[in-house]
């Protein structure tokens, strides 16, 4: 029998691994399955080594101040993924863990084939990370058509596949109304799926909540989370006394609940890009130590954090990011939009343009699992 072992470094990974292994089952049970993985890939009957919280960190600072434990945690899965032998090492963005891991798995054994999915953003910052990444990456599988020409500079095998978040899944019939409170226009929220991001926001989204209590009494604000984070942002929730507050973790309802709002605020990463193919407006805010916004600032070489406004090379998703990730701007942004419709009829109408050009014909998630199969 055939082994691949999936590799992910956090929640976002283990969502997008999970969408193409469960493709790939459909396609063959020939295959054993070992992974470092989380709800997603546990959902569909696939094995982790460890707790996904035990690799995911945060910010240069975190890392830091970690740096033993993570080198630790990296030679422990090295060793883990020798042990199982596998045909294929199946890695899953978070390139700082999982590149690292791949690059000791590859010297150790040729033989084990590595494929890397959600290329390293060397579009925006360490171009030069190409060079090093085609000694130990046999295949890099890329969610946007316009990073294959970093790659293929360096005559590194890669193909785009797509963006697995952009599918059109078939709905399944929830009635959401014995779920939330009926006659109030939702607003989805998401402040992230690590412990670090969300003490930096959920204290500032609660302040930008309050003030819109002030202004309005007909909204319903929806928390999305990983099952891992719920008891967090549950917590938090509980220091106010709003009412007009839930948190939702399961994935199905967490779909029917966004499909169902009429904006959203999300921190800056890959949900932007499931909410703008749901046809939602939103804003993005990020927020992050003064220290690693720093460093950041003096390596990044683009204009934007969103990758909708880095392909449409201009601000169609507000950003508001350090400073101006504070209640009242949230607010003010937020209000500016829910009042004047036509603004956000613009931004999902800007934004479907781009997201066209993510798209491929096929599944990206079948693409995936076929290129798996056939390397197998």
């Amino acid at each position: 029998m055939k082994k691949i072992f999936i590799l992910t470094g956090e929640p976002s990974g283990d969502k997008l691994a999970a969408e193409a292994i469960a493709q790939l089952k459909k396609k063959t049970d020939n295959i054993q399955y070992l992974s470092l993985g989380g709800e997603n890939l546990k959902k569909i009957g696939v094995e982790s080594i460890f707790n996904l919280n035990e690799v995911t960190y945060l910010g240069f600072t975190k890392v830091l101040t970690n740096i033993f434990k993570i080198k630790k945690k990296i030679n422990e899965t090295s060793n883990k993924i020798i042990e199982f032998n596998p045909d294929i090492l199946f890695s899953v963005d978070s390139p700082d863990f999982t590149l690292r891991v791949a690059e000791i798995v590859k010297k150790k054994s040729k033989k084990i084939k590595t494929i890397h999915f959600v290329a390293p953003q060397v579009w925006v910052w360490r171009e030069n990370r190409v060079k090093k990444i085609k000694k130990f990456i046999d295949h890099i599988l890329l969610l946007f058509r316009f990073e294959k020409k970093y790659f293929e500079k360096e005559n590194i095998n890669c193909k785009f596949v797509g963006h697995p978040l952009l599918e059109k899944n078939n709905k399944s019939k929830i009635d959401i109304n014995q779920i939330i409170e009926k006659n109030k226009a939702i607003i989805s929220i998401f402040p992230g799926s690590r412990d670090s991001e969300t003490d930096i926001l959920m204290p500032i989204l609660l302040n930008f909540i309050k003030l819109m209590d002030k202004k309005y009494d007909d909204f319903l604000f929806v928390f999305h989370s990983t099952e891992a984070m719920r008891p967090k942002i549950e917590n938090y929730l509980k220091q106010i006394t709003q009412t007009n507050c839930q948190v939702i973790s399961d994935e199905k309802i967490k779909n029917h609940i966004l499909e169902k709002s009429i904006f959203a605020v999300a921190k800056s990463g890959t949900i932007s890009l499931e909410i703008a193919n749901k046809k939602i407006p939103f804003i993005i805010i990020y927020k992050m130590n003064f220290i690693n916004f720093m460093i950041v600032k003096a390596l990044v070489k683009i204009k934007f954090a969103n990758i909708i406004n880095i392909a449409a090379d201009k601000m169609i998703i507000p950003e508001l990011l350090q400073s101006k990730c504070n209640p009242e701007e949230i607010f003010n942004s937020v209000t500016y939009f829910i009042e004047n419709s036509k603004f956000m009829e613009n931004q999902v109408k800007e934004t479907q343009e781009i997201l066209n050009d993510f798209k491929t014909n096929s599944l990206p998630s079948e693409l995936i699992a076929d290129f798996l199969k056939s390397h197998i």
